[in-house]
């Protein structure tokens, strides 16, 4: 298995600006994510960004940083840049890891990055877990995704999917993990595609490889992964993790 880690750092945040270099435990979050990465197989872990501060903190714990775009619209915007900037072949993998995601398994982006491997269909592959309590399915914040029997993406939505028009049916919800593996190809051609009226909708942008015919694997993450640090109370929650371990 072959493939490279990028993590987009961004250090604009509406609830949390500078997020990236928060410290927790001692280091900066971004270098939390960083590690994390580098115990997974991948070949190379590179850091993202745009911002200089961001830059240095990362050089200080001796991450290979690519500057990019100010610009970018979304992560796999900023990743696509990053694979022209090292000149990627089409089939080359680059898994996406979230920069606010400092307890991600190992585990889990060896999974991802495997599956697409694994499926040769597929232009992408992503994870889900279980919602445990229906109830929690509304939360529009909650992203859904519904699968065929092999595995590939019906549709990723904010809403309850499916609706149980009935209520006579006990339904295990999927919930979406951001967290992604995409041929190099799959990227260019992403970029190239305007924004699609579903993406545009539920401001996803995995809806524009679905609406452009990319199939999309999904599989269940094989461990449990730490919700990310979005809010106050999750940074909170992360800290009291982390200065345990």
């Amino acid at each position: 298995m072959s493939f490279i880690v990028v993590i987009p750092a961004r250090y604009q945040s509406v609830r949390l600006p500078g997020k990236p270099l928060i410290e927790i435990a001692g280091k900066p979050m971004i270098q939390h994510v960083f590690e994390r990465a580098c115990e997974s197989q991948a070949a190379a872990v590179y850091i993202a960004t745009d911002n200089d501060d961001i830059k240095k903190s990362c050089e200080a714990f001796d991450a290979q940083v690519c500057m990019t775009d100010a610009g970018h619209a979304s992560g796999s915007d900023r990743i696509e840049e990053v694979c022209r900037l090292l000149d990627l072949n089409d089939e080359d993998i680059v898994v996406n890891v979230q920069g606010d995601e400092p307890l991600i398994p190992p585990a889990v982006i060896n999974q991802v990055a495997d599956n697409l491997i694994t499926n040769a269909e597929a232009g992408l592959c992503s994870l889900y877990e279980l919602i445990p309590n229906p109830d929690e399915a509304a939360d529009p914040n909650m992203v859904k995704v519904v699968t065929d029997k092999k595995g590939m993406a019906l549709y990723f939505s904010r809403a309850v999917v499916p609706f149980n028009r009935d209520q006579a049916e006990e339904i295990s919800y999927k919930r979406h993990i951001g967290l992604y593996a995409y041929r190099a190809k799959t990227l260019h051609d992403f970029v190239s595609w305007p924004v699609s009226e579903l993406e545009r909708i539920e401001k996803l942008e995995q809806l524009r490889f679905m609406a452009n015919c990319i199939k999309i694997h999904m599989a269940q993450s094989c461990e449990s992964i730490p919700p990310g640090v979005d809010t106050e109370a999750d940074l909170k929650h992360i800290k009291t993790l982390l200065e345990k371990r």
